[in-house]
């Protein structure tokens, strides 16, 4: 559902992503229950985000008869992991459609300021082509998603979307206000922001929960 301030923020209330969602917040999860779960619920949520994907009719040969039937081209669809936790949710993305072509870019958050340093950036090529999804467990304060779509839009993707898997009001906020044009795909609007930057309730650090590092 889209949210009733901003039909750009969009809400995946399905029960099995909150299902999953609620599993991977106990703080008892083990690092492998983790992972399965954000795989399976990162395929829920392609499901929902793919909704909109341009198709193309195809003949083919059933075994009975010659029909036209629809396809999507996996290959214009470019996938975005901000390194490192976005790998998470990345692979169940290709999971869904094997066929989208990848790109990744290293940002981590400056411990003293929060803001987003960038140190690794490689996209696919004819990006000018191409829809682009942008994955990251966690929007936060913002700041990395923000840099990540500032120097993606410098390669004119036809499009951009967001999808995350928590967010809270300060991150929304943050995202709209510099890039309004990117709709915003997440499972849950959390309460707030603590002081170091981290989602409350939340799920902790995606990252160390993904890759058991502390």
């Amino acid at each position: 559902m889209t949210t009733p301030q901003d039909p750009m923020v969009h809400v995946i209330d399905h029960p099995l992503v909150q299902h999953k969602l609620t599993l991977m917040r106990d703080k008892g999860a083990s690092t492998t229950s983790f992972r399965t779960l954000l795989n399976e619920l990162s395929m829920l949520m392609a499901y929902e985000v793919t909704r909109d994907m341009p198709m193309q009719d195809v003949q083919i040969e059933t075994p009975l008869e010659t029909m036209t039937a629809k396809v999507i081209d996996g290959k214009k669809l470019a996938l975005v992991s901000i390194l490192r936790a976005g790998t998470g949710i990345l692979d169940g993305f290709l999971s869904v459609v094997p066929g989208a072509r990848v790109g990744h870019i290293g940002l981590y958050r400056d411990p003293a300021t929060l803001k987003a340093v960038e140190y690794y950036f490689k996209m696919p090529k004819e990006m000018p082509e191409r829809d682009v999804v942008v994955v990251d467990p966690m929007l936060a304060t913002g700041h990395s998603a923000i840099a990540a779509i500032t120097r993606i839009k410098v390669l004119n993707p036809k499009s951009i979307k967001f999808v995350c898997l928590l967010t809270c009001p300060e991150g929304v906020k943050a995202l709209r206000e510099a890039h309004p044009d990117v709709p915003i795909y997440t499972a849950a609007i959390d309460r707030q922001l603590n002081s170091h930057g981290y989602i409350l309730p939340g799920l902790g650090d995606a990252g160390d929960r993904i890759f058991g590092t502390q």
